[in-house]
């Protein structure tokens, strides 16, 4: 059911495949699977009055194929630091029930593994990004070297997009580290992305 509602912030992903992730063109991944950690950030939010500020959000994704046509196991890791009605308002939002554009985004999961409330930190600092996971995973990226004129590199209106209407970071990572629900990865060197974000219902 649609409501009023709108976050906003910033996010990054990482994941196993090459710099670009052929995924966001809906092409197959570079290691015929895609492992992807997603983090964001919510800078301002509100949710039927509820206050959603400073509250970080994640979503451990697998595809054992081309992500457009093969459904996701996913995990979804919201941060301790919520209270009872945040939980419940980010779960609506993170699980597509109220609407926007996690709605759409969330019909590629076909399994979902579990929900959970940990400790997280998230950390944008000039051209990095990072995310911790108590005792799940941790993930970091920067920013390739500038583009033309100094520019960063950006991605704009890829199809399978975590943030429509702005241009995304094209990153590598640091480190991308997941150990939950029997998946564990530990990757470096593979792409990321960044941006921010508006998601909204109503």
């Amino acid at each position: 059911m649609s409501q009023e509602w709108k976050i906003s912030g910033t996010y990054f992903e990482a994941c196993n495949c090459d710099t670009t992730c052929p995924c966001i063109f809906l092409s197959d991944p570079t290691e015929d699977d895609c492992s992807v950690l997603v983090a964001w950030h919510i800078d301002e939010g509100k949710f039927n009055g509820v206050g959603l500020d400073n509250l970080n959000v994640a979503l451990a994704v697998y595809s054992p194929g081309n992500m457009a046509t093969t459904p996701w196991k996913a995990a979804v890791y919201f941060d301790d630091k919520a209270s009872d009605s945040q939980k419940d308002a980010l779960l609506q939002i993170f699980t597509g029930q109220a609407g926007g554009h996690m709605s759409r985004l969330i019909t590629h999961v076909g399994q979902v593994l579990g929900i959970s409330s940990v400790p997280m930190t998230y950390k944008a600092e000039g051209r990095k990004r990072r995310l911790q996971i108590a005792g799940v995973g941790e993930s970091e990226i920067e920013a390739l070297a500038t583009g033309q004129g100094g520019a960063e590199i950006t991605v704009e209106n890829h199809p399978l997009c975590i943030a429509p209407g702005f241009p995304a970071v094209a990153s590598k990572s640091k480190q991308l580290s997941y150990h939950d629900h029997g998946m564990n990865w530990e990757i470096s060197g593979k792409n990321g992305l960044y941006s921010p974000f508006v998601y909204q219902g109503g």
